[in-house]
């Protein structure tokens, strides 16, 4: 039996065959016939108007759920982004034909953020693809529903098929396309747990396996495969004992999703009453009731570079302060974290002139950034400190490496404060200031910088990166990455113990937080809030909801005193079994 590794993303076990999704456009690209620019001008516009219909009914069809409502409805304002339609016209005006100019301005515009660093924007590049083949396949006339050469896979399968999707990357669009319970797994040789194609899966309970890298082009479609969300493991070829052994797996967990979903607005709290705040990462407004469904308690982590993006200006005071605004007001009385601008050579923006840098990662970015644009700093400062007055925000400073830095940053703030009170604005005076701890340098003075935050909230993507000197992104070296590690798990140990004795609260909004087999741990370390991808919440509450504190500070003294990343995770799966989790 052939057997290939890469970094589950979706717990659980998925028997299927394996079936590619069609996405070659080439050819009906060379059959189409441009017009002129008025001709195409008006294709182009029948065609927006076509997609836009077709998202609505998605969103209006009887399998859509509040993930995938979100995911559409942010599709939406990407085809009414004007922006992006003007980049598309001045294609046509330059001679392209319009289905070459939508797919040539959606890759530019996902190319910025095929760029970025932070892994939730980054994704959001896959979701400019997908609106451009979806737009370009209307004006092909590919397919009546609208996936472009994506093609709509489920039709013509037989709804008792188990479906393995298996392709180098792929589009939310051909994931919500599938009814519920047709598609069993995904396989991505690229991917991430913050690609909408994932979010999806992970809210409908579709195991998937991501970083396959090239072994995606040596399965064979049409095999048949067992697919493992926890160990990463695709096997292909099961026999029959293997089979059954899947079968009764399937059946097991598809129970405990019913019930943690049915459990997910309820608390986490262990069997001993300790409580432990779950909370949901997103990027605009928007997302927030979509996570307060699924039992978030706030937000631990507001992106804003969403507000900077696709833009030829930075946005007005004005613009950002609606936008928090909203954010804290839908939090409904739970507190709403912002961070400040998380940019770098590594998100190109038009309107800010960074230049090349050979290593983005480790260049100007992030508070670097705010530090010495005081002027685009301080705006942001004000419209936060300004929605402070309709819901509880906080500001949280991204890339901190030393104390100064966060003391630079208390100052700015308090030249936001003194200009608002000039200005004679309403603003709140008490908004808490804390920092991501992703660097090796802040988690290993966390006691020396701790006395200058109101929190701590540890960013586990770059802090493991870092740490381990790995880009997860490259499949070759992607197998490294692991936040059971025992140099992260001890720098986040010692973050947390910190946080503890200077008495400030600490979080953590990495991938790490929404991994229901860290849980155990990082309860037993004492975290208070755990940030993450909202589908994530209802599986990581019914875990902690089953420890107890002193069996979760055994794990964490067991966890810790382990040398490799691999035995830590064998440890706690052996837990989790034991569980019956």
């Amino acid at each position: 039996m052939t057997t290939f590794i890469g970094r589950g993303v979706v717990s659980g076990v998925a028997l299927g065959r394996i079936k590619r999704p069609a996405r070659d456009l080439t050819a009906y690209l060379e059959r189409y016939r441009p017009g002129s620019v008025e001709e195409e001008t008006s294709r182009l516009e029948r065609a927006l108007a076509g997609a836009k219909d077709q998202l609505q009914a998605i969103l209006s069809g009887p399998s859509v759920d509040d993930t995938l409502s979100a995911i559409m409805g942010a599709h939406l304002m990407m085809l009414d982004d004007p922006g992006l339609v003007e980049y598309i016209m001045e294609k046509i005006r330059e001679g392209d034909s319009a289905p070459r100019s939508v797919l040539a301005a959606c890759e530019a515009y996902a190319a910025q953020f095929a760029a970025l660093d932070d892994p939730y924007l980054r994704e959001r590049a896959a979701d400019i693809r997908d609106i451009g083949r979806r737009v370009a396949g209307l004006l092909l006339g590919v397919d009546g529903e609208g996936a472009g050469a994506q093609a709509v896979e489920a039709r013509g399968v037989a709804s008792n098929s188990g479906i393995v999707l298996c392709a180098p990357d792929i589009e939310p669009s051909v994931v919500a396309a599938y009814p519920p319970g047709q598609l069993q797994a995904l396989l991505l040789g690229q991917g991430s747990t913050t690609s909408h194609a994932v979010i999806i899966a992970k809210a409908r309970g579709i195991v998937t396996v991501v970083g396959l890298g090239e072994a995606v082009d040596e399965i064979p479609d049409g095999a048949e495969a067992i697919v493992d969300g926890d160990s990463g493991e695709v096997r292909l070829s099961p026999d029959e004992k293997e089979r059954n052994a899947v079968l009764a797996r399937i059946a097991a967990q598809a129970e405990q999703r019913r019930q943690d979903l049915a459990d997910a607005t309820l608390p986490a709290v262990t069997r001993d009453g300790v409580r432990v705040q779950l909370a949901a990462n997103i990027g605009s407004p928007g997302e927030w009731e979509n996570a307060r469904a699924l039992g978030a308690e706030g937000v631990g982590l507001f992106r804003s570079e969403f507000l900077f993006m696709g833009r030829d200006a930075f946005p007005s005071e004005e613009e950002q302060f609606a936008a928090y605004r909203q954010a804290a007001e839908g939090c409904g009385g739970h507190l709403c974290v912002i961070r400040t601008l998380d940019i770098g050579g590594d998100k190109p923006l038009a309107h800010l002139a960074i230049g090349h840098e050979d290593n983005p990662f480790l260049g100007w970015r992030a508070i670097r950034i705010s530090l010495e644009r005081t002027d685009l700093f301080r705006t942001q400062l004000k419209a936060i400190l300004r929605a402070g007055c309709y819901g509880k925000v906080a500001v949280m400073l991204p890339m901190v490496i030393s104390a100064g830095e966060i003391r630079q940053a208390r100052a700015i703030l308090t030249e936001a404060t003194e200009e608002l009170a000039r200005e004679r604005r309403e603003f709140a005076a008490d908004v808490p200031v804390g920092i991501m701890v992703e660097t090796p340098a802040a988690a290993a003075t966390a006691s020396l910088l701790a006395p200058a935050c109101d929190f701590f909230s540890i960013g586990t993507n770059d802090l493991v990166q870092y740490t381990l000197a790995v880009d997860r992104g490259n499949p070759k070296v992607a197998p490294l990455y692991s936040h059971f590690h025992p140099a992260v798990l001890r720098l986040i140990d010692a973050t947390i113990q910190a946080a503890r004795q200077q008495g400030i609260w600490v979080g953590m909004c990495g991938e790490m937080a929404g991994d229901p087999l860290a849980a155990p741990l990082l309860v037993g370390m004492g975290i208070d809030e755990l940030s993450m991808s909202a589908p994530s919440i209802p599986q990581v509450k019914a875990v902690i909801r089953n420890l107890s504190i002193c069996e979760a500070q055994e794990m964490r003294e067991a966890a810790l005193a382990m040398d490799d990343a691999a035995a830590v995770r064998a440890y706690l799966e052996k837990w989790r079994r034991s569980a019956a989790l």
